[in-house]
């Protein structure tokens, strides 16, 4: 059969998508994706076009309508999109814009055409979210006339209907609604329009992004606008309580990429500060937000270092030997907006996230170290607050990460626990929080923990047999103990007594390697003696691993009750006679569980193991005396006090006991 489907493999096997196809049955070329994040983007393709628009001096005002049956609406008051005959092209001008990829008024900005500073350069925009459609209507105002279209499904219905009106108005007005059938979702919610629009404003210096949002009958408006655009914008986030006063630089360089490349003009603007509070770094280009920066981030890393690292060695700063300061000591500090525009761009993808331009990145880094030179000279005592910061961030950047090698040595190099400790499985996860150890009975039970953990982050420790009994040995019995040693080694936090071991530490709580501690013993009289023994070992050795709620005891159920192919679990004979009743008029087994060393690994890990599933019992003593006490009594010394509570008490428990 294979062999076939490959001879079936000739000339006539090669196929072309052609007209709306090219979008419909592959979204994700173009739009990034088939999804949400895809859909969202065919909406800022066509209100890129409206802002390229008002950036060309065309038009104050971009209102966006999202209606509740998820279409979306984006009208602007520009010159209004040319749709009458193109004699050059030998069509339509709305064939080339709504019905031909790679078609546009964007292709020679750089020489003084409709638009020097473009954010729609490709000319795929209009087309393809048109072609994405379940239905679009597009209203042209432009030269006296009202021009209409409608499409559906990347196809036109009917032919553009033309009529007259006031020569004054003009403008552009899509109204769509996003295929199901393309987009595995389209409802694109409210937040990322709020985002999107503002964002917007912020580097279109004083155009109006009205947001109309549907609910019902009634429609809730906000305008976005900057008035000065970045500087505001700065301004806004960082508020009052800063360590410098936002400050605005601009500056216009041409250059080329390559030298067999053609030159471009690249305008250059940022606002920044700094601030003990906040650190944020947003980068625009051609008024797309670079999600991913590319050439802007890489130019602030580098100008912003190198101009920061200079100053504080004019001012003698730096210690002696010290190491200079990285871009993650200036980021902690800085709040950079940069607002930039080129007459040619290269963006990474259609979607606009990034862009690589050499010549834009080498201006903007010359650009940056120049500026803030000239800053710190005319701002000097702001200069000198934003100088200590750094450096303040520096140091404590680099105790952290001096403490964090102190920790990570003790876990993986002279105390690596998995080489001295026998038996014992550690997990994968080198982090605290998310580390759980298991303290299982035996090797039977270790097998199948092991099989039946998450290995990223449950280690497991088996104890052989019942351990010393903490509370009547004295420490220098407690300390030849090979399993109560290793055990305190596989936690990692030491002893709190002053007479141990010399491989065995003081107590820090800090050097503890898990956020749980569970113990995992068989649900039986064998079992309950030997989770007591090591509850005792931990109380009368780290009690504050108790008192601070670290240690856990793992419930294994008591009973499996099948039916048909369909088994429960009981973990008490409450819960076992609950479930029969349910199961009345069906026919159902009911055994006593298994040991842990008998379970499946499928077993172990539903009912034992995985957070979803198994059943924890935290051990936090309300009252430490009381907790005390009673380990005493049933453990300790006093024998005729132990006397004499089964005499009064030990009735209550012979249910426990096994008589058989």
């Amino acid at each position: 059969m294979a062999k076939k489907k490959q001879e079936q493999y000739g000339n006539d096997s090669i196929t072309q998508l052609k007209g709306a196809d090219r979008v419909r049955k592959r979204p994700g070329v173009i739009f990034g994706s088939d999804g949400l994040e895809g859909c969202e983007h065919s909406v800022f393709e066509i209100l890129s076009n409206s802002i390229d628009e008002a950036r060309a001096g065309f038009g104050t005002l971009i209102t966006v309508t999202r209606y509740e049956d998820r279409s979306v609406e984006v009208e602007d008051f520009g010159r209004g999109c040319p749709v009458d005959w193109n004699p050059a092209e030998g069509k339509y001008n709305w064939e080339l814009v709504y019905c031909e990829l790679y078609a546009g008024g964007k292709y020679a900005n750089d020489e003084g055409e409709s638009y020097e500073y473009a954010l729609g350069l490709n000319g795929l925009g209009a087309c393809a979210t048109q072609y994405a459609s379940e239905y679009m209507d597009v209203t042209v105002r432009r030269d006296g006339n009202r021009y209409d279209l409608h499409f559906e499904k990347g196809e036109i219905v009917g032919s553009m209907t033309t009529s007259p009106i006031d020569r004054k108005k003009t403008g552009t007005t899509h109204r769509w609604r996003p295929d199901l059938s393309v987009f595995t979702d389209i409802d694109i919610p409210e937040e990322w329009f709020r985002q999107t629009l503002r964002r917007q404003a912020v580097v279109n210096a004083g155009v109006t992004f009205r947001l109309r949002i549907q609910h019902g009958a009634k429609f809730e408006t906000t305008d976005y606008v900057y008035e000065h655009g970045i500087l505001d914008y700065v301004q806004e986030l960082a508020g009052e309580d800063t360590l410098t006063a936002p400050y605005y630089i601009e500056a216009e360089r041409r250059g080329r990429d390559r030298a067999d490349k053609p030159e471009y003009k690249v305008r250059l603007s940022a606002a920044f500060c700094f601030s003990n509070r906040l650190s944020l770094i947003e980068y625009y280009h051609n008024s797309s937000w670079l999600e991913h920066g590319g050439a802007p981030d890489k130019a602030a890393r580098s100008g912003f270092v190198s101009g920061v690292d200079a100053y504080i060695k004019k001012l003698g700063k730096y210690q002696k030997n010290e190491s200079k300061i990285t871009w993650q000591d200036v980021q902690d500090c800085l709040v950079l907006v940069t607002n930039c525009f080129s007459t040619q761009t290269s963006y990474a993808n259609q979607t606009k996230k990034a862009i690589s331009n050499r010549f834009i990145q080498e201006a903007m880094t010359e650009f940056f170290k120049q500026q803030l030179e000239v800053w710190c000279i005319e701002h000097a005592a702001e200069a000198g607050r934003m100088a200590d910061q750094v450096l303040i961030n520096k140091r404590s950047r680099e105790q952290a990460d001096r403490t964090r090698l102190n920790i990570r040595k003790k876990l993986t190099g002279t105390m690596d626990i998995t080489s001295r400790v026998e038996k014992f499985v550690d997990c994968r996860s080198r982090d605290p929080e998310r580390r759980e150890l298991y303290i299982v009975e035996g090797d039977s039970a270790l097998g199948s923990c092991k099989m039946g953990r998450d290995a990223e982050f449950q280690g497991i420790m088996p104890v052989r047999g019942k351990i010393l009994n903490c509370l009547k040995a004295d420490y220098g019995r407690i300390f030849k103990s090979d399993i109560i040693t290793d055990l305190l080694k596989v936690l990692g936090c030491g002893v709190e007594v002053e007479k141990h071991g010399r491989e065995l530490n003081a107590f820090n709580l800090d050097n503890l390697r898990w956020s749980k501690v569970v113990i995992c013993t068989d649900a039986d009289v064998d079992g309950f003696q030997i989770r007591t023994l090591i509850l005792t070992m931990l109380w009368r050795l780290t009690p504050t691993l108790i008192t601070e709620g670290y240690v856990y005891i793992a419930e294994s159920p008591l009973y499996e009750i099948t039916s048909k192919n369909k088994t429960w679990y009981a973990y008490s004979d409450a819960e076992k006679n609950r479930i029969v009743e349910e199961l009345d008029g069906r026919k159902f087994t009911v055994n006593r569980s298994k040991g842990l060393g008998e379970n499946s690994a499928e077993m172990m890990w539903l009912t034992t193991m995985n957070p979803e599933t198994r059943r924890l019992i935290r051990v936090m003593p309300e009252d430490a005396e009381r907790t005390a006490y009673w380990f005493q009594l049933l453990l300790g010394d006093d024998l005729a006090g132990r006397k004499n509570h089964i005499a009064e008490d030990g009735y209550k428990y012979l249910d426990m006991a096994d008589i058989s």
